[in-house]
């Protein structure tokens, strides 16, 4: 079984992307080429900021959701706790 992750990366223009991934380098070089989610096309610099070992598919998509539903503020005190 592979090991899913929840990212954060940090965008060129400030705002913060949340996805999920079971390889976290491989999807930043992706979202890099710009052929990553169209939300992040366009707003290089991307950063990875965040990254949390999720174990399953199914874990990493219900803890990305609950990521998503935090505020800016909230986001920021977990990154800085990494």
């Amino acid at each position: 079984d592979k090991t899913w992750y929840v990212y954060i990366l940090e965008c060129g223009d400030g705002t913060l992307y949340t996805g999920i991934t079971d390889d976290v380098q491989r999807r930043l070089q992706t979202h890099r080429s710009g052929k990553g989610a169209k939300y992040t096309r366009g707003r290089s610099p991307l950063e990875l900021v965040y990254r949390e070992e999720c174990g399953s598919h199914s874990d990493a998509l219900k803890r990305e959701c609950a990521v998503k539903a935090l505020t800016r503020a909230q986001k920021e005190r977990m990154i800085s706790k990494i």
